[in-house]
């Protein structure tokens, strides 16, 4: 393919070389990523990755929205952890409401609990794929199963498996339903044998290690000049993350560790994320033991919070609240903020700017995908086309955060 035929990238062909277009069709480039490469016979000399195929606009849908209906798209952006979205978002609306200090104990922990989950059931998407794009087709079947039973939580507590809209500004949806803590029981009890099989089928695995060690190295200078955050920073030996560095909703008071790797390779990257999820885990144990206290998961104001049901048809002051919310939400103070957590992809962060209406007047993503995604254009070059697929998949981008 000559270079002008592709007018939209830097790429172009030099003696003996040839560009080519990786994606965005082929299933190993998750679907919506084209890679425009320059190649010398099977080694890659440049890569330049072309994203905004699955571009939604989620941003700009969301400043036409009231503060909390914005909180129903902003969760679609990583699809794999919406519960990060949400989050994130509803802390910073917080900040501008200056409520962050008055968020239920309750609330605070159920939050904490399902992040940690959200990380383990978008561990088992990365590391299900990532085993089927490299061969390994009995890993996904495993993942999965572990998944669901995370989902099935997910849907108790807030009636969709995949987008709950379960956290909102001011606490939660909601208390726990009943029989809710029996299944995490379950799945606390299931986790350690599940982990054992699961290492057991690929991190001594010599085809799985012939095909990820020393594959897509990434040093701690190049980490940090991409801008990269997460696993995949984690994994060339920088233990920054948010959740130690900035404590947000109590994590400072829970207790885990932040895995890291020196390799900064593929294996690398697979290693840290599935120590993760077993610290991951081990914060949802601490948070089920402080779930036995009842309380309060939703901020005690009727400027922000809805009536509980069994109040508006008994008391005027309710319905008129009711009312109110639903039909124009509720103001925020004019102000701006910043607000990052810790998400499976790295550091997540919202920018909001309010001008004292009931919508947001500027919704601003820091996607962590798309930062580490760029990386690729740094570890590719010197390695075989077939080691793309594993590259991409160590970095574990989610084009709706990407393109959003």
């Amino acid at each position: 393919m000559r270079a002008s035929a592709l007018p939209t990238t830097e790429v172009v062909s030099h003696d003996n070389t040839m560009v080519l277009s990786m994606g965005p069709q082929h299933p190993s480039t998750h679907g919506v990523l084209q890679i425009v490469l320059e190649i010398d016979s099977e080694n890659v000399v440049k890569a330049d990755p072309e994203i905004g195929y699955l571009h939604t606009g989620i941003e700009k849908t969301a400043e036409g929205l009231f503060w909390t209906q914005a909180q129903t798209v902003i969760e679609r952006m990583d699809y794999l952890a919406p519960s990060s979205n949400a989050l994130c978002y509803a802390l910073a609306v917080e900040k501008l409401l200056g409520i962050t200090d008055r968020i239920p104990a309750r609330a605070q922990t159920i939050r904490v609990m399902d992040m940690e989950l959200t990380r383990i059931a978008s561990h088992c998407v990365w590391l299900g794929t990532h085993g089927i794009d490299l061969g390994a087709i009995s890993v996904f079947f495993y993942c999965f199963d572990l998944r669901e039973n995370i989902l099935d939580l997910q849907e108790a507590n807030g009636g969709a498996r995949m987008h709950p809209n379960y956290m909102r500004v001011g606490g939660c949806n909601g208390d726990l339903p009943g029989g809710y803590l029996a299944k995490l029981d379950a799945l606390i009890e299931k986790f350690p044998g599940r982990m054992r099989e699961l290492r057991g089928l690929l991190q001594a695995n010599p085809i799985f290690q012939d095909r990820t060690i020393d594959v897509g190295i990434l040093t701690p200078e190049e980490a940090l000049q991409w801008s990269v955050t997460g696993p995949s920073l984690r994994a060339s030996g920088i233990a920054y993350d948010v959740r130690k560095a900035f404590p947000y909703t109590g994590y400072d008071s829970y207790d885990f560790d932040v895995p890291t790797r020196t390799e900064g390779d593929a294996y690398a990257r697979f290693l840290v994320r599935l120590d993760e999820m077993e610290q991951s885990m081990r914060v949802v144990a601490q948070a089920r033991k402080r779930l036995d206290e009842p309380g309060p998961v939703m901020i005690d104001d009727p400027k922000i919070a809805l009536p509980p049901k069994e109040t508006i048809a008994l008391s005027m002051e309710a319905l008129i609240h009711h009312f109110k919310l639903i039909s124009e939400g509720f103001r925020v103070p004019p102000g701006d903020v910043y607000q990052a957590v810790e998400s499976p992809r790295g550091e997540l962060g919202y920018y909001i700017v309010s001008d004292g209406e009931n919508r947001p007047y500027r919704v601003r993503t820091r996607p962590p995908s798309l930062y580490n995604l760029q990386a690729l254009k740094g570890i590719a070059p010197g390695n075989l086309i077939a080691d793309l697929v594993v590259m991409i998949g160590s970095l574990d981008p989610v084009f709706g955060e990407v393109d959003r």
